[in-house]
């Protein structure tokens, strides 16, 4: 089940970015499940990992090989290689050698990803033959293709793409991402892509490359579990001559804002099909002294079982959202002045309920499909938003069945 509007767009091809995805038979049948991203020479990239105790193998090695000259991305779908040990350490540089051998760079330049069920080692015989189909099968417009072999619970492929006209030349966005289950920052179950085609100093990508994530990632969450393989990747390849040296350069706020908006885009397709989601919701939490306690505040409301199984049920329990602001920590907070909407509706005021409020305006908002919670703490000016969905029966019957 999924909902909002995520419907896969156009996507611009990225000068210096080609992809192939191929069926490799990891766990599933039928379907492509190994992808491979080959990068121009003199590519950037940058990377923001999962913070989980138990990274994964993939993920340790990317940290390893980052900042590096790096040719190629290997993704998988179906095996998380995560709580592998030695193995999974030896499985993943073993796949990054053979693109490496295939693809005449070296092993440190393969950058591997993995996603799916936790500690199963690889199938490295799968592997082996699947890896040189993806050779030939690389090309530039191949994102949708890719975008679907990440897949695990994700019901729908996820990404989003722009592009900018400056001075002259034109400058392509385009980014692909999964994840449904198991989404809470720092970063979620999840693996994000995105490439530009202009050139940026690696130490500004790395950089651009955590804000976004901070602003996309790193708030949403379906079920408040971090996972293992969390990773976001961003790409620059230089390859249509617009060159940034600074964020003096009138061309880096363009850049950035759409690098923003394309991860946004990514972050709330992964919102939208959250397992068993039956609700897109917005917690925006406005008016607090910084924005740490608008984060804190959001987040005890977006993962409050009480308040997700509300939404699932449509019912207009407002005393479930004011009771996880209340015990969101935030020191000295006057629920005098906090005031809380449904979309619209103001439903709380003064420590209590509106005056203006009534059960059929309320239920009327927690009807619809897609629903904004508006908080406003009254201490300052800062904000921050979280989106997140409801909790359902579905949710439930899908992660115990994950394995079957």
């Amino acid at each position: 089940m999924a909902v909002g509007n995520f419907p896969f767009p156009k996507m611009h091809p990225v000068k210096g970015v080609r992809l192939a995805s191929v069926q490799a038979g990891i766990r599933y049948s039928d379907r492509d499940d190994l992808v491979l991203l080959a990068l121009a020479e003199g590519s950037e990239v940058a990377g923001v990992f999962t913070q989980n105790a138990f990274c994964a193998a993939p993920v340790q090695l990317c940290k390893q090989f980052l900042p590096g000259e790096i040719r190629y991305l290997l993704i998988n779908s179906g095996n998380a290689n995560a709580c592998t040990g030695d193995q999974g350490l030896a499985d993943a540089l073993a796949s990054c050698t053979q693109v490496a051998e295939l693809g005449g760079v070296g092993a440190g330049q393969v950058l591997p990803f993995s996603t799916g069920v936790i500690g199963e080692s690889l199938p490295m015989d799968k592997f082996a033959a699947a890896i040189p189909k993806l050779f030939p099968a690389l090309a530039d417009d191949n994102w949708n293709g890719a975008a679907r072999a990440i897949m695990t619970t994700d019901t729908r492929p996820k990404g989003a793409s722009e592009i900018i006209e400056h001075d002259g030349r034109t400058i392509a966005i385009s980014g692909i991402a999964k994840g449904s289950g198991m989404i809470k920052p720092n970063m979620a179950t999840m693996l994000a892509y995105v490439a530009t085609d202009a050139k940026l100093p690696q130490a500004m990508l790395q950089a651009l490359a955590k804000e976004c994530v901070d602003g996309s990632f790193n708030r949403i969450t379906v079920d408040g579990d971090t996972s293992t393989n969390d990773s976001s990747i961003l790409v620059a390849t230089g390859a249509s001559g617009a060159v940034i040296e600074s964020e003096q350069d009138p061309l880096y706020p363009l850049l950035r804002d759409a690098l923003k908006r394309v991860h946004i885009q990514l972050a709330q397709s992964i919102v939208g099909d959250g397992e068993g989601a039956t609700k897109f919701v917005t917690v925006d939490v406005r008016g607090g002294a910084e924005q740490s306690e608008c984060v804190k505040v959001a987040y005890s409301v977006a993962q409050s079982p009480l308040v997700k199984t509300a939404l699932f049920a449509s019912d207009p329990n407002w005393g479930r959202i004011v009771a996880a602001i209340g015990y969101a920590g935030v020191e000295g907070l006057d629920d005098r002045a906090v005031t809380v909407h449904l979309n619209d509706v103001l439903i709380v005021e003064n420590g209590g309920c509106a005056a203006s409020y009534t059960e059929a305006d309320g239920q009327r908002e927690m009807d619809k499909d897609e629903i904004l919670i508006l908080i406003e703490l009254g201490r300052g000016d800062a904000a921050a938003k979280v989106w997140t969905t409801d909790l359902s029966h579905d949710y439930v019957t899908i992660n115990a069945d994950y394995r079957s």
